[in-house]
């Protein structure tokens, strides 16, 4: 099975029109006049995010570098990579550069790797998320960003599933990007365990 685009559109939604309802630089909210395949049409919201860029640094320990955050949206708790919203002008991996040193007082001076791009929630919200995989950084500093948290480790992965199973681990970014690091480790995976002797 070809599992690539077959180029078939045929299910794909028409948007007949839209009109901005809310718009500044944080977010944009549009009502589009959409018609379904089965020909229903109706009203439907669009959301569009700035784009944003994570890393993950790991250093030669195979550790990860994570912050302990409060998110006051969702009233919760939890550990995240740094990251931020990509400037106009500017390339995710200089965004992730940037805040590396900012939220955190490292720089990247190793290889700096591309991992994916996704959408976290794409049937209403348009907001490209890049997340990367740094190896290499060096301490230049103490965070100029001071309100991204209060408390920060270097966190062995094989600690990974644990956090995650315990729901300390929750933002979609840092999910995919310590999942990946999980995945080409030698990390038991999420739900398996290692056999007693």
């Amino acid at each position: 099975m070809n599992f690539g685009d077959d180029g078939d559109r045929s299910s794909a939604w028409l948007v007949h029109g839209e009109r901005p309802i809310y718009e500044n630089y944080w977010a944009t909210v549009h009502m589009a006049d959409v018609q379904t395949p089965d020909g229903s049409r109706f009203e439907h919201h669009k959301v569009h995010l700035p784009p944003a860029s994570i890393v993950a640094m790991v250093d030669g320990q195979d550790r990860v570098f994570m912050m302990w955050r409060h998110r006051f949206v969702s009233d919760t708790w939890g550990w995240e990579l740094p990251g931020g919203v990509v400037d106009d002008g500017e390339e995710p991996a200089e965004t992730v550069a940037r805040e590396a040193v900012e939220e955190t007082g490292y720089q990247i001076t190793g290889s700096l790797d591309h991992v994916v791009t996704y959408q976290p929630m794409n049937g209403t919200v348009d907001s490209p998320h890049h997340v990367f995989v740094a190896r290499g950084v060096e301490r230049v500093g103490e965070p100029s960003e001071r309100n991204e948290g209060h408390r920060a480790a270097w966190v062995p992965l094989d600690q990974i599933n644990s956090l995650i199973q315990r729901g300390l681990i929750s933002s979609s970014g840092t999910l995919i990007a310590v999942l990946h690091l999980v995945a080409i480790s030698s990390t038991p995976q999420i739900g398996t365990s290692t056999p007693s002797s």
